[in-house]
C-alpha cells in the first residue's frame, strides 16, 4: 500500500448523453451501449491518452437486473472497443451510484492504486426488467407475480418497520409536512428549473459536455442516428397554471385545503410537475493525477477536494444532502459561503425545498444554474456522474471557484463531493 500523502485527483472531462424520457428516444437502448457511448466519447476527446493505461472503470447503476449483466462497466469497456486489459467494476448506491463510482475512482487515484480512471454511470429506467421470484417450493400450483425493477420497493423484507418503507413520493410529502413546503412553492420552483434548463440549452450550456448518442464519431458499431438532440423532459411551454392543475401523486388533495398557504397533514401536495421524471441516460468523467496528466498532456477541469456520504431515517431520505454537503466542505476547509456553484439533485421539489431549508448560508441563486433533475431528467445511476461533471464544466467556464455536488439517496443517505479550480 502506497503510505505517501494523498494524490491530487483532477477531473479531465466529464461528458454525458442528452437524458431520455420514459419509453422515449432512448427506451430503445440497451444501458450497456449507453455506457459504452460515454466511455468511449471520453476517451476519444482525449488523444493524447493511451486507452491501455487506464487502471480501472466505475460506473455506478442502481438496477444491475436486466441488460446491465450484472457487471455493465465491464461490458461498456468491451463494447467501446477498450483494450481487453482494461477492467471496470459497477457500484451500486441507488440514485448515488454514479456520484460513488466517481468517488471510488477519486479514492483508488488518491491512494496511488491508480494513475487514471473513468467514473460515471448509466441507467435505462425504461428497459428496467420485471423480475420473477423463485418460489418457496417447487412446483407452484397457484398463479406468481412479477415485481417491476424501474424504481422504488420492491420484494421488500417484512422486517422492516412499515414506516421507513413509504413510498418515495409520500418521503418528499413527509418533508414538506416538516417544513411547511407549500405546494404553491414546490410548482414554482419545478417551473424555475425547466426554465432554467431551457435556457442553458438555448445559450449553449451543456454544449461542452453533452454527446449525443448516435453521433457517428463516437457511437458503438450499429448506433442510428443521435437521437435525441437535447434532454427530453424539458417543458419550455409549461406555466404555474399548468403545472397547477396536476393531481397530487402520493396523497389526495383537501379540496378545502387547496388555496391555503400552509400544507395540512394528510393533504397532498407532490404532482408528476414537482418531481422528477424516470429517465435513461449515461455520463462518464476522466480522472487523474499528475503522473496522468503529464504522460496524456491533458488539462484538466477541475480538482475533487473532499467527499462525504451520511445516513438519515429512510422516509426523509430527501434530507440525505443536509449533513453530507455540510461534512464534505468541512473536509475541505470549506464553507457554504465559499462556493461559486452548486449541484442539488432534484428529486423533488419539496426535498430540494427542504435542503436549501438546512442550509440557511447558502445562497439559493448559486444552485442548479441550468437547471435540475426536474426539467433535465435522473436516470438513477448516471444522475450523481451528470452532476459532479457539470460542477467541473462550470468551474472551468469560470476559470476558478469552489463547487459542491450532492444528491438524496433512497433509503436514507446522502453523497457530497466538494470541487475546486
Amino acid at each position: 500500500m502506497n503510505t505517501d500523502r494523498p494524490r491530487d485527483v483532477y477531473i479531465v472531462d466529464a461528458v454525458r448523453t442528452p437524458i431520455g424520457k420514459y419509453g422515449g428516444a432512448l427506451s430503445g437502448v440497451r444501458p450497456d451501449d449507453l455506457a459504452a457511448h460515454v466511455v468511449k466519447a471520453l476517451v476519444d476527446r482525449a488523444p493524447g491518452l493511451d486507452p491501455a493505461t487506464i487502471d480501472d472503470v466505475y460506473l455506478g447503476n442502481a438496477n444491475g437486473a436486466g441488460e446491465e449483466n450484472r457487471d455493465v462497466a465491464r461490458m461498456a469497456v468491451l463494447l467501446a472497443g477498450l483494450p481487453v486489459t482494461v477492467p471496470g467494476v459497477t457500484v451500486n448506491r441507488l440514485c448515488g451510484s454514479g456520484m460513488e463510482a466517481v468517488i471510488q475512482a477519486a479514492r483508488a487515484v488518491a491512494l496511488g492504486d491508480a494513475s487514471v480512471a473513468v467514473a460515471g454511470g448509466v441507467e435505462s429506467m425504461s428497459r428496467a426488467p420485471w423480475v420473477l421470484p423463485k418460489p418457496e417450493r417447487a412446483f407452484p400450483a397457484g398463479p406468481q407475480t412479477l415485481h417491476s425493477t424501474t424504481l422504488g420497493w420492491r420484494l421488500t423484507n417484512p422486517k422492516m418497520p412499515d414506516e421507513w418503507t413509504v413510498a418515495l413520493g409520500e418521503g418528499a410529502e413527509l418533508i414538506a409536512d416538516r417544513y411547511g413546503i407549500t405546494r404553491e412553492q414546490q410548482d414554482a420552483y419545478a417551473l424555475a428549473s425547466h426554465e432554467k434548463a431551457a435556457r442553458a440549452w438555448k445559450d449553449g450550456a451543456f454544449d461542452a459536455e453533452v454527446v449525443p448518442y448516435g453521433d457517428e464519431a463516437t457511437a458503438p458499431d450499429g448506433a442510428g442516428e443521435a437521437s435525441p438532440v437535447r434532454d427530453e423532459c424539458i417543458r419550455e411551454d409549461t406555466s404555474l397554471q399548468a403545472l397547477g392543475k396536476l393531481r397530487p401523486v402520493f396523497r389526495k388533495a383537501s379540496e378545502a385545503g387547496r388555496g391555503s398557504s400552509r400544507p395540512k397533514a394528510g393533504q397532498g401536495t407532490v404532482t408528476a410537475g414537482n418531481s422528477s421524471p424516470l429517465n435513461d441516460g449515461a455520463a462518464a468523467l476522466l480522472l487523474m493525477d499528475e503522473q496522468g496528466l503529464r504522460a496524456s498532456g491533458c488539462e484538466p477541469l477541475a480538482r475533487i477536494r473532499s467527499s462525504a456520504v451520511t445516513g438519515i431515517e429512510p422516509p426523509y431520505f430527501g434530507l440525505g444532502p443536509v449533513q453530507a454537503a455540510q461534512r464534505a466542505l468541512e473536509k475541505a476547509g470549506r464553507r457554504f459561503d465559499a462556493l461559486h456553484t452548486v449541484e442539488l439533485n432534484e428529486a423533488f421539489a419539496a426535498q430540494a425545498l427542504g435542503c436549501l431549508a438546512g442550509w440557511p448560508d447558502l445562497d439559493p441563486g448559486i444552485v442548479n444554474p441550468y437547471g435540475g433533475a426536474i426539467a433535465l431528467g435522473h436516470p438513477l445511476g448516471a444522475s450523481g456522474a451528470r452532476i459532479a461533471g457539470a460542477v467541473a464544466h462550470q468551474l472551468a467556464a469560470a476559470g476558478s471557484g469552489t463547487g459542491l455536488a450532492t444528491l438524496c439517496i433512497g433509503v436514507g443517505q446522502g453523497l457530497a463531493v466538494v470541487l475546486e479550480r
